[in-house]
């Protein structure tokens, strides 16, 4: 097993440690274990379209909503949550929360959250946690079978995806 792996989403403050990659367990598995400062700051709502999720709480507790409904995992307990489920969670605190989150299977899910935390780190997220509309749309064809946000549906964000990719690259290469 290779080298565990610390990135870090400055914009949050969390912290996630790469304990077991799709590279260690021949895509079946991504395990990492998060750390979750208290925060009124939720994350967009999305699905993993192919990928069983779950999060084991060690300490303090995380609120993930699922479907609309909200649930509190405390330090101890578990949650799954299957493919094509919409969700979010947050940690409105008082502790920080300490959990190992497991994707099956790995896909490129890890790939996403490092450029995730990277454009956090970039300052390039707005207030609702997305990056620009032509990085969204790289991002978005690039990990569509790992995560996609709920709102559009998929069929919009696919159709504008699509039509946007060529404008970045475009873009891209009249800024060298």
């Amino acid at each position: 097993m290779a080298p565990q792996q610390t990135i870090t989403n400055l914009r949050s403050g969390q912290r996630m440690i790469f304990r077991q990659t799709a590279k260690d367990t021949n895509g079946q598995l991504l395990e990492i274990e998060t750390f979750n400062p208290p925060s009124t700051e939720k994350e967009p709502e999305h699905i993993h379209p192919k990928q069983e999720g779950s999060a084991e709480v060690l300490s303090g507790e995380v609120r993930f909503s699922i479907n609309g409904r909200v649930q509190i995992v405390k330090a101890g307990e578990k949650i799954v949550i299957p493919p094509g489920v919409p969700h979010y969670f947050w940690n409105e605190g008082p502790l920080e929360a300490h959990t190992i989150q497991r994707f099956t299977p790995a896909l490129t899910i890890e790939q996403f959250f490092k450029s995730y935390f990277a454009l956090a780190n970039e300052g390039k997220l707005d207030n609702n946690g997305m990056p620009p509309v032509l990085i969204t749309s790289h991002l978005g064809l690039q990990h569509q079978d790992d995560i996609r946000v709920t709102k559009p549906p998929w069929i919009v964000q696919k159709f504008l995806y699509t039509l946007l990719v060529p404008v970045r690259l475009i873009l891209r290469r009249t800024k060298r």
